[in-house]
């Protein structure tokens, strides 16, 4: 009893924190919404905008290291011994004593070193701010696809519920025309394992739906007691104008952010360079230091203390100069290995744009395909779904045979599948290639 009056009063609550989490979030999802949701509390974004805020803070720290230093130290000691007096005696004293300082260093000249660590720091977070850009348009992708792929087996399920209906009544017809001679048995049990079939697909495109739905809540990291649904657009227009593939490789890789990353890297490795040579170049420094000391041992007067620390306090000022005569090879490896990293980031450059423009002009046949495929998909539809009225009538009046029937019928399920398919492939496709030339994601 004292258990589960104590797992009551911790679980509770945190189920009811996690029922005002659930409240608060939408019934239906508009494609909107869900890259709002996801721009906010996707955990891979928030990750890439701390590790961003960590690069302004090393910049900030790189910036701090021109300005000079300043550090304290105090000690104070307690000491105790013999010592031997005037009078030849040894006494036990016990006497304490102190150091005091405060000291300051300045970098004032280090090669440059300084000044190319700020400029790199200042690139790194850069790159990083890019880094969020690039996670943003992955996701952007993959919720489109999810989204559209849940409209899709919505409207498959619709049109299979349809045929479902319809092999009912004709399952009920046949039925009656058994019962009253006009076919044979082989005839009722061919519509009947038709509607079997087609109960069939019908389970198969729910399953599909709630499979496609997981996959976005899984984008969209929701929690996983949470069931919602999305908002069905009025229409599925798409944008019938086709860039032409060179304008939008051409403004992808002016303007995406995976490109300036890479160039950006460039620049950083050169700037590594540049900080290796300094190796080779001497480093002035500044520094400067004010102490004193204290030690009681053999002083008396109330005065002491502090008169001890009047005349022992120092000041101190200098410059020094660090040069470079032999250092075993560590500056020219430094040296050499920085030139080795500067053709490597060229390189990761260079296959950046080739496997964007690859990509492009991959998503640039995908919407022709598409495009096609919905054509010759309408046109199929459009006379497969004719020849299936034609055999629904005849079988009604009992003119036609059943295996044609069937395989009528058969043929019409086959061509709706495909125009549904065609149709959400076409639109996702040519969403996904205008995005590329950086036309925002509508429905």
């Amino acid at each position: 009893g004292l258990l589960f009056f104590l797992s009551f009063f911790l679980i509770n609550p945190v189920l009811r924190a996690l029922d005002s989490s659930l409240a608060a979030l939408p019934a239906q999802w508009s494609l909107q919404q869900c890259f709002d949701y996801a721009m906010r509390n996707n955990i891979q974004l928030n990750s890439l905008r701390l590790s961003r805020l960590s690069s302004g803070e090393d910049l900030l720290l790189s910036k701090a290291a021109k300005l000079p230093d300043l550090s304290g130290s105090a000690s104070q000691s307690l000491n105790g011994g013999k010592t031997l007096t005037d009078a030849g005696n040894t006494p036990y004293k016990v006497y304490t004593s102190g150091n005091y300082s405060v000291s300051s260093n300045v970098t004032l000249f280090q090669g440059g070193y300084l000044n190319y660590d700020i400029r790199q720091k200042d690139l790194l977070a850069r790159v990083a701010g890019l880094n969020i850009a690039q996670q943003v348009n992955d996701i952007t992708v993959l919720i489109t696809q999810a989204y559209l792929n849940i409209l899709l087996a919505k409207e498959n399920i619709v049109y299979v519920k349809d045929v479902v209906a319809t092999s009912e009544a004709q399952v009920n017809q046949g039925q009656q025309q058994y019962d009253a001679g006009s076919i044979a048995l082989i005839g009722l049990v061919q519509l009947k394992a038709q509607l079997a079939n087609d109960r069939y697909l019908l389970i198969t495109a729910e399953n599909q739906h709630r499979q496609n739905k997981l996959v976005l809540k899984q984008l969209l990291q929701l929690p996983s007691s949470y069931n919602f649904e999305i908002r069905e657009p009025d229409t599925l227009m798409t944008n019938t104008h086709l860039a032409a593939l060179q304008e939008v490789q051409d403004s992808a890789l002016a303007g995406r952010p995976e490109v300036k990353s890479g160039e950006l890297g460039v620049e950083i490795s050169a700037l590594d360079l540049a900080k290796a040579r300094t190796g080779y170049l001497p480093t002035l420094s500044a520094g400067g230091a004010l102490g004193s000391s204290f030690n009681s041992g053999g002083i008396n007067g109330n005065n002491a203390y502090f008169k001890q620390l009047d005349n022992n306090f120092y000041q101190q000022i200098g410059l020094t100069l660090s040069v470079p005569i032999f250092t075993r090879r560590v500056v020219k490896t430094n040296v050499e290995k920085a030139k080795i990293a500067v053709d490597q980031s060229k390189l990761a450059l260079q296959d950046t744009k080739t496997n964007l423009t690859q990509t492009i002009e991959q998503s640039y046949i995908n919407v022709l395909n598409a495009q096609s495929q919905y054509d010759a998909a309408v046109e199929q539809l459009k006379y497969s779904q004719e020849g299936y009225r034609i055999a629904s009538e005849q079988l009604k009046v009992g003119a036609a045979n059943i295996v044609v029937f069937l395989q009528q019928k058969n043929l019409y399920i086959q061509a709706l599948q495909s125009y549904v398919q065609a149709k959400y492939s076409a639109a996702l496709n040519i969403r996904i290639y205008d995005f590329y030339r950086g036309i925002p994601v509508k429905l």
